[in-house]
C-alpha cells in the first residue's frame, strides 16, 4: 500500500503515489543537472513542469485521481531523457542528436500570438496555424469587416475572448507545430522567436530524411502517420466551416434584430408590414425570441468549432451553459405559443355580402371600367398582395388589389351586382367583422358602371387575407363593353362560370345563354387556308442543274417554264408538263 502525496506543478496541484512522486522527483532534479550551466535555466525548468502538468491534466479524469508510475513513466517518454540531449553551446549549433523519445508531432494548436500583435495577437496566431504570413490575415480580416459593414469585428472579439494566449514556451512551440520535449523547449528559449521557425524546418527537413533513410521498416508507422494526418485535416476544415457558418449566422441575426427596428435604433420600412400580418405577439417580443432561439444553437456550434481548433479553449462554465439552455427552451416555447396564436387567429372565415340591382335591360349596353384613386396608386392592377398607404385624414389604411371579377348571365329582365367581402378571424364574428370593414366602392353613372380597382380596411383590422369578389349578373341579350384595365381582374377566373374571356375588352359583347357572342370580333381564319394572293419562290440544285420554283396564283413555274408537276424523291427530281 503506498502513501499519496500532494504535489504544487506549475501552480496544479496533483495527487500522486509514493514511488510515482519519488520518479518523478529524480526526474526533475536530472533535468536541473543538466541545464546547471544553460543560459535561461529557470525559465527552461519552469516551462518543462508546466509541460509535465498539462500530460498529466490530459491523464486523469477527475482532480481526486492519484497518479501513478504508469503515468509517469508515459510523461518521460513524451517529453524524453534528458542525457538524450547534447546540450553544450557548440554540439547544440551542429546537427541535432535524435532522441529516444516516444513522443510524436500532435499537429499545431491555435494560440494568440502577443509578442507579434497589433491588437489581440489573433491574426498572427491564425498566421502560424494556417501557415501564411500573418499580413495576409489582417489584410483578410480588413476586407471581411469592410464587407460586412463591420460585423466581422465579433468574430474577431470572440476569438480575443475565447483563443487562449501563447505564453509558456510548450504554447508557442505547439502554436508553430512543433514537438514539446526537453529538447525543443530548451532550444527555442537559447535560440529566441526570431529564427526558430527556421530552425525548427530544418530540423523536421532532418528527422524525415532520417526517417526515410530507414526503409520499410517504418512503412507502416508512415502510412497510420498519412491517415492521422488526412483526418486530422478533415476535423481541422469540418472546424473551420462551422465557425463560418455559425459565425455568419450569428452576424445576420445581430444585423436583423436592429434593422428590423425591435430596439427603434434602425427604422425598417418592412417592419409595418410585418406587423400588419403578425397576430401571435408585438414585433419585437418575436424578434429576440427567434434571435435567441436560432442564435443559442449557431453559438455552441461556434464554440464546437473552436474546440476543434483550440485544444485549450476556455471553457463557458456550466452556469453560463444552463443559463443559455434555459433562454434557449424559453424562446422555442414561446414561439411555438406564438405560431400557435398566429394559426389560430386565421382559423375562420367571414364573409360579408351587399347585393343591388343595375338599370340594365336586355336591349342595353353597358360600358365597364375599373378606376384607381390617385392618393394610393396612379394605375389599377390586380395583386394579391398588400400596402400600407394613408388615407385623406392621414390615418393609415390596409390597402389591396385583390379584386375578382366574374361576368354571369341571367334570365331576369334588370341587371345585378354581388360584392362579397372576406377575411379571416379567431372565430367567425371577428372574421365577419373584418370583412364588414372592407371598403370597396362602386358607381353607375349614365349606362356606364365604375368599380374600384382596389379596397381599403383601417389599419388596425391588421392583414388578415382580405379579398374581394364581384359577380355581375347581365340579363340575356344585353350587351357589354368592358374598358383594357379590366383584364387583370377576371383573366384567371373561367372556374367560378366567368363568360367573360381573356382578350374579349374593349370588343361589344352580346349575353347569350350561359355565354357572349361577338359580333364585331374579327373571323379567325383558318391557318392551312392557301393563300393566292401570296407567292412562293424557291431555289434548289439536284445533279449538278440549279432550279428556281415560282409559285403563285398564275401556276407553278420552273426556271420560268410552266409546269404541271413536280415530284421529289430518293432518285431526284421529276418536272413534268402533263398532269
Amino acid at each position: 500500500m503506498n502513501k499519496t502525496v500532494n504535489i504544487n506543478l506549475a501552480g496544479i496541484f496533483f495527487h500522486i503515489d509514493e514511488d510515482a512522486y519519488a520518479k518523478l522527483q529524480h526526474y526533475l532534479d536530472t533535468i536541473k543537472r543538466a541545464f546547471t550551466d544553460s543560459q535561461g535555466r529557470d525559465e527552461i525548468i519552469s516551462d518543462i513542469e508546466a509541460r509535465i502538468a498539462e500530460l498529466f491534466s490530459e491523464k486523469i479524469k477527475d482532480t481526486r485521481q492519484v497518479i501513478s508510475i504508469k503515468e509517469v513513466e508515459e510523461v518521460i517518454a513524451i517529453m524524453g531523457q534528458p542525457e538524450d540531449y547534447m546540450v553544450d553551446e557548440e554540439i547544440f549549433e551542429d546537427e541535432p542528436v535524435h532522441t529516444k523519445s516516444t513522443s510524436k508531432t500532435t499537429g499545431k494548436q491555435l494560440f494568440r500570438d502577443t509578442e507579434n500583435a497589433y491588437v489581440g495577437g489573433v491574426s498572427s496566431g491564425l498566421g502560424h496555424y494556417l501557415g501564411i504570413e500573418a499580413i495576409w490575415v489582417r489584410i483578410l480580416w480588413i476586407l471581411l469587416t469592410i464587407g460586412s459593414s463591420g460585423a466581422f469585428v465579433l468574430i474577431y472579439l470572440a476569438l480575443w475572448i475565447f483563443v487562449p494566449e501563447a505564453k509558456t514556451t510548450a504554447d508557442k512551440l505547439a502554436m508553430r507545430g512543433e514537438e514539446v520535449t526537453i529538447s525543443n523547449i530548451e532550444k527555442k528559449i537559447r535560440e529566441g522567436f526570431d529564427n526558430v521557425t527556421g530552425k525548427m524546418k530544418d530540423v523536421d527537413y532532418e528527422k524525415y530524411g532520417n526517417q526515410a533513410r530507414k526503409g520499410a521498416g517504418s512503412a507502416a508507422t508512415a502510412l497510420g502517420d498519412i491517415i492521422r494526418f488526412i483526418i486530422n485535416v478533415f476535423v481541422k476544415f469540418v472546424g473551420v466551416l462551422l465557425l463560418l457558418v455559425a459565425g455568419s449566422t450569428l452576424i445576420g441575426l445581430f444585423i436583423g434584430l436592429f434593422s428590423m427596428g425591435t430596439f427603434g435604433i434602425i427604422e425598417a420600412p418592412w417592419s409595418d408590414y410585418i406587423e400588419m400580418a403578425n397576430s401571435g405577439a408585438p414585433l419585437w417580443v418575436i424578434s429576440i425570441l427567434a434571435f435567441f432561439a436560432v442564435g443559442i444553437p449557431f453559438f455552441f456550434l461556434f464554440i464546437l468549432g473552436l474546440k476543434i481548433l483550440v485544444r485549450k479553449l476556455k471553457s463557458i462554465g456550466t452556469t453560463a451553459k444552463m443559463v443559455l439552455l434555459g433562454v434557449w427552451l424559453l424562446s422555442v416555447i414561446g414561439l411555438s405559443i406564438i405560431g400557435i396564436q398566429q394559426a389560430t387567429n386565421r382559423a375562420f372565415d367571414g364573409e360579408a355580402v351587399i347585393t343591388e340591382s343595375l338599370p340594365v335591360s336586355p336591349q342595353d349596353t353597358l360600358y365597364l371600367e375599373m378606376r384607381n384613386n390617385p392618393l394610393y396608386s396612379s394605375s389599377v392592377y390586380h395583386t394579391n398582395d398588400f400596402k400600407i398607404k394613408y388615407d385623406e385624414n392621414d390615418n393609415k389604411v390596409l390597402y389591396g388589389n385583390d379584386i375578382d371579377l366574374i361576368v354571369k348571365s341571367t334570365k331576369d329582365s334588370v341587371a345585378k351586382i354581388v360584392v362579397s367581402k372576406t377575411a379571416e378571424g379567431k372565430d367567425y364574428k371577428e372574421a365577419r367583422e373584418r370583412a364588414e370593414n372592407i371598403n370597396f366602392g362602386m358607381a353607375m353613372e349614365g349606362n356606364r358602371l365604375f368599380l374600384d380597382g382596389y379596397y381599403t380596411s383601417p389599419a388596425s383590422f391588421k392583414y388578415r387575407d382580405q379579398e374581394v369578389e364581384v359577380t355581375l349578373y347581365l340579363p340575356e341579350g344585353s350587351t357589354l363593353f368592358t374598358d383594357r384595365n379590366t383584364s387583370s381582374f377576371h383573366r384567371y377566373l373561367g372556374y367560378h362560370g366567368n363568360i367573360f374571356r381573356d382578350g374579349q375588352e374593349e370588343k361589344f359583347l352580346k349575353i347569350i345563354e350561359d355565354g357572349t357572342s361577338c359580333p364585331d370580333c374579327p373571323v379567325e381564319e383558318d391557318e392551312d387556308e392557301w393563300e393566292t394572293e401570296e407567292e412562293f419562290n424557291a431555289r434548289f440544285e439536284s445533279d449538278g442543274e440549279e432550279y428556281n420554283i415560282r409559285i403563285n396564283e398564275e401556276g407553278v413555274k420552273v426556271n420560268n417554264k410552266d409546269v404541271k408537276v413536280i415530284k421529289f424523291d430518293r432518285n431526284g427530281v421529276e418536272i413534268s408538263d402533263e398532269l
